[in-house]
């Protein structure tokens, strides 16, 4: 139980801290439904009694009060509507609300150094976490918190209010309820914890795999794996069966032990109320009262048992987010250099998640501001291992990192399924049109997007379908030129495009880099000639650090690969 509250715990406290009081008032008005339906069913059972007995003489029928009961009845019913509507749209409002605040929480765990690299290996990860692992915790609150709370509540006031009739049937009767209703769901979820974790790993590889033979079918058809594919989506289509026989006969012992529970209550509620009517102590329309209060109070109890069955999914879901949202953003910033230092490295090594050697060893290289770098060396030598180094993507293993703000344009260009504004915007949110259209004319892409129809309002397919490569790469450059940084990391800025368009993007990078510190990823010679100096990389290593103007740089230029 410990190690349940220990898991909760970190989502329960941001649940708290970003919308506590909605959650507190839809967790009361929840209480207020509960509380009023079984004043309602106790108040129509005496009602139904009295009048009865009200009507076998002539004197106990003209004087009986029907008005203020059936006032009293109309009244709890109105009332229980109108909790039940006002608790429904408090508490779904505050679940949705909490559940998108736990996913920008995990996008800002995931801008930590390394994340993105790690879940770019796994996407399917990245997708069920986004998804199942986060709409899984919206149990913890809808069919765990609230209903415990509202159960034990429920069950206080009843035995306090039978405690009227008599003080230890009103004891006996709570406490039963508290004993019985919270163990059955406690067992219950412990019996469920291994079956409901097994059903989401199930769930997932499902998913995953599936997701892999539609979208590798070709590949898995060539090499002979397609077979072996679709067993693999079978057996875990049966892992998720077993997961779920499982679940659906601990779920159905839970219901059989509430059921024996509540015919243990009703049993004895009935020989208690029997007990005090022939002793004198209460009247018929009483005991009637407080023998279907005793009932109604174990229906609070009973909503339990689906969040028990869920809490199993609900702590995997809450292990594997936790760690994500407890980042500390103050240890991703990097510390800014001396005057005229842009990049200051000393003594740096740097590894990989689950590398077995470095990728950067012992690299000490100083870049001053507006100076213009290019990194060159053999596929592996950790060129773009030092520009996510730079840009805070990796953090270093060892030494010292002294850095401004940076702005990265990767090899792979990053383009979503939306407007062409909002993929601008992803690097600058504020900027307005006019400012959009500049850096689209700055990029050579201006002319090209005031010719569409729609304009910047244009849809873009999944990956920017509807560019061309060459587009695309204007558009990345576009985003480029809407920061405001001192500096830019740029990792092959033109691979993969034809000369005309490769050397019509190196001159308009060329032109609004002025003024900017320029580090550049390359092994193609036209890209290096932009800059004032060239360091060689060769095993994780610099090896050389030549100026323009001087034979050797002449010789690394020409060992680059031609235009």
């Amino acid at each position: 139980m410990t190690s349940i509250a220990a898991t909760l715990a970190p989502v329960i406290r941001l649940f708290l801290k970003e919308h506590g009081r909605t959650l507190l008032l839809g967790a009361l008005l929840s209480a207020v439904t509960v509380l009023a339906g079984i004043a309602l069913l106790g108040l129509s059972g005496w009602f139904i009694a009295a009048t009865a007995f009200a009507g076998l003489t002539v004197a106990t029928a003209t004087t009986f009060d029907v008005f203020a009961p059936s006032a009293g009845i109309r009244l709890l019913a109105i009332g229980r509507t109108a909790a039940r509507y006002s608790e429904r749209v408090v508490t779904h409002d505050a679940t949705l609300r909490v559940l998108a605040s736990l996913r920008e929480q995990l996008f800002r765990g995931w801008a930590r150094p390394g994340a993105a690299a790690l879940l770019r290996r796994r996407p399917a990860r990245l997708l069920f976490r986004l998804t199942a692992d986060i709409d899984a915790l919206d149990a913890l609150y809808l069919r765990v918190l609230i209903p415990a709370v509202v159960a034990i509540l429920s069950a206080l006031l009843v035995g306090l209010m039978l405690g009227f009739l008599h003080p230890l049937f009103g004891a006996v009767v709570a406490g039963w309820l508290i004993v019985s209703g919270l163990a059955i769901p406690s067992v219950a979820g412990r019996l469920a914890l291994k079956p409901a974790r097994r059903r989401a790993h199930a769930i997932e590889a499902l998913r995953a795999r599936t997701i892999d033979l539609v979208a590798g079918q070709t590949d898995l058809l060539m090499v002979g794996r397609l077979g072996a594919q679709r067993a693999a989506i079978v057996e875990a289509d049966c892992r998720l069966v077993q997961a779920d026989d499982a679940l659906n006969r601990i779920d159905g012992a839970a219901t059989a032990a509430f059921g024996f529970a509540a015919t243990i209550l009703l049993t004895g509620s009935l020989l208690a109320v029997t007990a005090l009517c022939e002793a004198g102590t209460i009247s018929t329309p009483v005991a009637v009262l407080g023998l279907l209060t005793a009932l109604a109070a174990t229906e609070p109890f009973a909503a339990l048992r689906r969040g028990a069955l869920e809490l199993g999914r609900t702590l995997l879901a809450a292990r594997r987010v936790t760690p994500s949202l407890a980042v500390d953003e103050a240890t991703a910033q990097i510390p800014s250099p001396p005057e005229g230092v842009d990049v200051a490295l000393t003594h740096v090594f740097a590894r990989h998640p689950s590398a077995a050697r470095p990728a950067l060893c012992d690299v000490t290289l100083s870049i001053v501001a507006g100076e213009r770098l290019a990194l060159v060396g053999a596929s592996g030598a950790g060129k773009s291992t030092l520009l996510s180094l730079i840009a805070g993507e990796l953090a270093p293993e060892s030494g010292t990192l002294l850095c401004r703000k940076a702005t990265t344009l990767t090899q792979r260009t990053e383009l979503f399924q939306d407007t062409l504004r909002d993929n601008l915007r992803l690097a600058a949110s504020q900027a307005d049109d006019e400012a959009l259209r500049n850096a689209l004319a700055a990029a050579g892409l201006g002319p090209t997007v005031e010719a569409l129809p729609n304009g910047l309002d244009t849809e873009l397919g999944e990956g920017g379908l509807g560019l061309s490569g060459g587009q695309s790469r204007r558009l990345a450059l576009a985003r480029v030129f809407l920061r405001d940084t001192p500096l830019w990391l740029v990792d092959e800025p033109t691979d993969g495009l034809d000369a005309e368009t490769a050397f019509d993007v190196l001159s308009r990078l060329d032109a609004r880099a002025r003024g900017v510190t320029l580090v550049i990823a390359t092994h193609i010679r036209r890209e290096a000639n932009l800059a004032d100096r060239i360091v060689v990389l060769d095993r994780g290593r610099v090896v050389a650090a030549v100026r323009r103007g001087t034979a050797e740089f002449d010789d690394a230029l020409a060992r680059l690969r031609p235009d």
